[in-house]
């Protein structure tokens, strides 16, 4: 059974710092992208990052130069270092993976193969 499972979620102040985990059971496939995203309740979901199977980094335009995501060695985990947060970056942060080229090309839709149950940031102004 494929599970994702995000932690690292808080509240913290405008221009601090989060880091997001999320660790991946079950997937039984070696070639996956990976890729964080967002949503507000009323809101469309939001990519934030992605991670492709070559290592590739792709951010969203409204996170580049304050958010990085990175993986382990065995990509079974996968993270994101949120810096200088600002009160607009709040929402509910999602992890998920995709095996399709297909979908890895959509991960800016935030709507991915399989995704986890999600971790609250909350950014006070």
């Amino acid at each position: 059974q494929v599970q994702l499972a995000e932690s690292g979620g808080g509240s913290v102040q405008a221009g601090g710092s989060l880091r997001l985990s999320c660790k991946l059971y079950g997937y039984p496939y070696t070639s996956y992208c990976m890729a964080w995203f967002r949503q507000v309740p009323g809101k469309e979901r939001e990519g934030v990052a992605a991670v492709d199977s070559d290592g590739i980094m792709s951010y969203a335009d409204s996170v580049k130069g304050r958010f990085t995501i990175s993986t382990d060695n065995t990509r079974s985990a996968l993270f994101l270092q949120m810096s200088s947060l600002k009160p607009e970056d709040t929402a509910l942060y999602y992890c998920a993976a995709d095996r399709t080229i297909a979908g890895c090309r959509k991960w800016a839709t935030g709507y991915l193969e399989v995704g986890g149950q999600g971790t609250l940031v909350t950014v006070s102004s």
